[in-house]
């Protein structure tokens, strides 16, 4: 564990559940936990298509002002 030994770790994380409290500490891990898992099935699941395709496939109007910057050819 680098140059500090298991007592200094150990007063760290006293340190640090003291000031941030279990309550928040736990919810800290849950999010980070379910981050993981949504990054890891959006992986998964983003595999089979490429993202280009993934947003030619959504339908949203066009809006009159927005430029199409791969339509748009040079003279």
């Amino acid at each position: 564990m680098g140059s500090f030994s298991i007592w200094h770790w150990l007063i760290v994380l006293v340190i640090v559940v003291l000031v941030f409290g279990t309550k928040k500490l736990g919810n800290i891990g849950k999010d980070l936990g379910s981050a993981v898992k949504g990054f890891k099935d959006g992986m998964k699941d983003g595999s089979a298509e490429p993202p280009s395709q993934q947003l030619a496939n959504t339908q949203k109007p066009a809006d009159p002002n927005t430029v199409d910057v791969d339509a748009k050819t040079k003279s």
